[in-house]
């Protein structure tokens, strides 16, 4: 058995058999799942980025390996010729692959820290033209008939997924505070709290003199975290309910609350991943139920003995 070291420095080929279940390696990496973990990180970022599932997987075995025929790389991802030799010249209008001028036709990748460069400045580039188009579509959509409808609140739900889609809805109640923000953050979700920048905002929101109240269980993980933040109103709490989630409550009025919701089946490991979804609601009942917990840990009744 070769040791994982051994492995990394063997040539690209037997490397990046980890899309290849029929090869030996295949085996080795599911028994030490590090290198398998580190290709999940760099999908991930690639997907945000604006590729697909497949230019992904061609893109990374090309990169991997060097230079290749479209036949190659179909053979090896188990992926139609004809679907990946389109993907390949999608990938290079984008300039994340390169054609080589020989016969046949070969395919070489765009380095991996210069595609990272590329595919963000694209994302940039796409994000202040929508900026800049923002004014117009807003006066297009007040230009037109706008019908007779009366607004009446309602006690309404929204099921959110995703990180950024989380965090998006977390910023933009917390922007909303007017009063106080009680917040919840489990020992599991309090370094995304952090990175995302949503404990700043708590302390921005304590600077505006408006009450700021931040529990969280008392762990090692917790307590490193919270030494950084600038709170007063922060407490960690030695006995937690179990599997308590994390959730935000804004004025009493507005509720965001973390769930858990099983995602698909991964093809390389045999658990199920869980998807990272939140709960946002004004409703009432539930925001009154979810205050009246996050008092009872902030400040719990002292146990009396019977005389």
């Amino acid at each position: 058995m070769l040791t994982l070291m051994e492995t990394l420095a063997k040539t690209p080929e037997t490397v990046v058999k980890l899309y290849d279940e029929k090869a030996g390696l295949y085996k080795f990496v599911m028994k030490d799942k590090g290198p398998l973990k580190s290709l999940e990180a760099i999908e991930s970022t690639l997907q945000k980025l604006g590729l697909s599932k497949n230019e992904i997987r061609v893109y990374i075995y090309l990169a991997r390996s060097g230079m290749l025929k479209a036949s190659e790389v179909s053979e090896v991802i188990s992926l139609h010729r004809t679907e990946t030799y389109r993907i390949l010249r999608d990938l290079e209008k984008m300039g994340l692959v390169s054609s080589v001028f020989e016969k046949p036709l070969k395919f070489v990748a765009t380095p991996f820290e210069k595609t990272l460069d590329l595919l963000i400045k694209s994302k940039k580039l796409r994000l202040e033209l929508l900026e800049r188009k923002k004014k117009d579509l807003v006066d297009l959509w007040f230009s037109l008939p706008q019908p007779a409808v009366e607004f009446v609140k309602r006690e309404v739900f929204q099921i959110l997924e995703g990180e950024d889609q989380i965090n998006l809805k977390a910023e933009e109640i917390l922007a909303k505070t007017s009063s106080e923000v009680w917040v919840f953050v489990s020992d599991s979700d309090i370094s995304r709290f952090y990175h995302s920048g949503l404990l700043d905002q708590l302390e921005r929101i304590d600077k505006k003199g408006l009450s700021v109240r931040l529990l969280t269980n008392d762990s090692p993980k917790s307590c490193f975290f919270v030494k950084k933040l600038k709170l007063e109103g922060v407490k960690s709490l030695s006995i937690c309910p179990d599997g308590l989630p994390s959730f935000i409550i804004i004025d009493q009025q507005e509720l965001l609350f973390s769930i858990k919701r099983n995602g698909e089946q991964n093809e390389d490991m045999d658990e199920k991943k869980q998807k990272l979804a939140a709960l946002w609601t004004n409703y009432e009942a539930f925001i009154k139920a979810l205050g009246a917990l996050f008092s009872e840990l902030w400040t719990p009744e002292e146990i009396r003995l019977d005389s």
